[in-house]
């Protein structure tokens, strides 16, 4: 007996030890501190805060530069890099290197070594490749049935899961950095292999467009560039200046990455300018068409990521993880299907204009929804670390 009670608490710690090994806690301060205890805005900072104003500036810019700026099209498309003009190339490396460099790289193979972490994993690849694709077939023969190229634009959108501005959203509503990494890296290494077959089973056996065949060296070499750079620059950078001791902890997560955090906005808006200007004047003269497409991708990104972030927390996935879940499948590559949709079937066709307005409904769509889940889990007390 006595044996029993002196045993049953190292017994209980055991328990409690292999329990917590099985969980997937965000390396972070609780939801609270994550979120602040003031509004969404005001735990903003100042550049964030008013994020949605710069982009529709952004916006605005472009639109009036390739409205007004003679051969504006032309003087971009001059030089391109793997079928996207340099300036926006450029614009994207930028935005997505400061985001990069704060991942906490050093500690991956201790997560992917969590079971709980790859029923997460699990979870976002059925909602990324099957759900969420399926969702957008649906909508756009809803809306579209007599449109077929814009349908086509629609559902190439869909195909490609985002790789770049769900690291900004994530970061923006107090998600998981490292775990939304793992997915980008995850859904980097699908979309070179999955999407030129899931775009042909979905524009030509499906709807039955007959669209020429994608290319999977365009895929694999977007993918590469836009994310197999800025990722390798940011390993380098956070290895050499971290860990070598060139800068130290203090300093490299202190001043280093406050320097360069504002370039990740300003690639962002330089990015959505020269989007804009290149595609401003089709945006203008097919007004119609644009509403028509605008109307399918609000409703599902309000959709996907209201069901997401509703089955993630009935799940009890902490609200860093949940968040990272709800953005991932909600957001989409809208770099990456522009360039498809240019590459395959032409800078002025409506596959192109379509995808080009994937990111006029979505950035700010997505930003909305920051609002949106930090009030969601400031006001049930989502709490984080709970078991599925």
């Amino acid at each position: 007996m006595a044996e029993t009670d002196i045993s049953r608490p190292a017994d209980q710690a055991s328990a409690a030890a292999d329990l917590e090994k099985q969980q997937y806690v965000a390396p972070a301060c609780p939801t609270r501190d994550r979120l602040g205890p003031q509004s969404a805005f005001k735990s903003l900072g100042l550049l964030d805060r008013f994020l949605a104003v710069w982009i529709l500036l952004a916006m605005a810019i472009g639109i009036i530069l390739g409205n007004f700026v003679p051969d504006m099209q032309r003087a971009l498309d001059r030089g391109k890099l793997v079928g996207v003009s340099v300036p926006i190339a450029i614009g994207l490396l930028v935005m997505m290197y400061p985001i990069l460099c704060k991942v906490r790289y050093e500690a991956l193979h201790e997560i992917f070594q969590i079971r709980r972490v790859w029923v997460q994993i699990g979870f976002s690849l059925v909602v990324n490749w099957i759900i969420a694709p399926f969702f957008m077939l649906a909508l756009a023969w809803a809306f579209l049935p007599d449109e077929p190229e814009l349908r086509a634009g629609l559902i190439i959108v869909g195909l490609a899961r985002c790789i770049a501005m769900v690291l900004i959203w994530t970061g923006l509503a107090g998600g998981d950095n490292e775990y939304c990494a793992i997915l980008v890296a995850i859904n980097s290494l699908l979309q070179m292999v999955l999407f030129a077959p899931l775009a042909v089973f979905f524009l030509d056996v499906i709807s039955g467009d007959n669209s020429p065949g994608f290319s999977y060296a365009l895929v694999a070499k977007s993918v590469g560039v836009f994310l197999g750079i800025p990722m390798g620059a940011a390993v380098l950078t956070r290895t050499v200046l971290r860990h070598r001791l060139v800068l130290g902890p203090r300093l490299y997560d202190g001043r280093f990455i406050s320097l360069i955090s504002p370039l990740s906005l300003i690639g962002l808006l330089f990015t959505i300018i020269v989007l804009f200007a290149a595609q401003g004047k089709q945006v203008v003269h097919q007004i119609v068409s644009v509403v028509r497409v605008a109307a399918p991708l609000a409703v599902y990104f309000a959709v996907i990521f209201a069901v997401t972030l509703f089955v993630t927390y009935r799940l009890g996935f902490d609200y860093p993880v949940a968040a990272t879940q709800s953005f991932t499948a909600a957001s989409n590559n809208f770099e990456l299907a522009i360039a498809v949709a240019i590459a395959t079937f032409g800078e002025n066709s409506d596959q192109a204009l379509a995808a080009t307005v994937g990111p006029l409904i979505e950035v700010p769509t997505l930003l909305g929804l920051v609002y949106v889940a930090r009030f969601v889990a400031r006001r049930v007390g989502w709490k984080e670390g709970l078991v599925l």
